[in-house]
């Protein structure tokens, strides 16, 4: 799963967007839905992978936005509008690869996911093929920051 948003980040170094991507799986495993970061190309500040896959897989699920019995792969920890977005689409899994310390919100700085107030927490799992996420990202930044 995580190779599949491994697949729609690489489309978002086209438009100059931090190379993150998601991906969206029924419950049968079919992939529903993948979304590379689009904040550059759109001008939306919410234009996050994740987010834009929600979208889209809830558009084709079948049960308007709720996503209940769904796992969002995606290949980096998620922010908290994204740990946010993902509570309250009821996905029931989150798979991601890099840890994100400075903004992560499933375990990292925060953990949204997990608080015991909200009346939905997804299962997460972190570290899916960490070093391919993270090399994609020191990839971009270094390109971005030259020596």
């Amino acid at each position: 799963m995580v190779r599949a948003a491994l697949a729609a980040a690489r489309r978002a170094t086209a438009t100059g967007d931090v190379p993150i991507g998601a991906a969206v799986f029924g419950p049968d495993g079919t992939e529903l839905a993948a979304a590379c970061n689009a904040r550059e190309a759109t001008g939306d500040p919410t234009a996050h992978a994740e987010v834009l896959a929600l979208r889209a897989a809830a558009a084709v699920h079948g049960d308007g936005w709720r996503l209940t019995g769904c796992t969002l792969a995606v290949t980096v920890e998620p922010c908290t509008m994204c740990a946010g977005a993902l509570v309250l689409a009821r996905v029931d899994r989150v798979v991601f690869g890099a840890w994100e310390p400075r903004t992560g919100a499933v375990g990292s700085l925060w953990d949204v996911v997990r608080d015991r107030r909200l009346n939905h927490r997804p299962e997460v799992q972190g570290g899916v093929l960490e070093a391919d996420c993270a090399a994609l990202l020191a990839g971009f930044f270094t390109d971005q920051r030259p020596v």
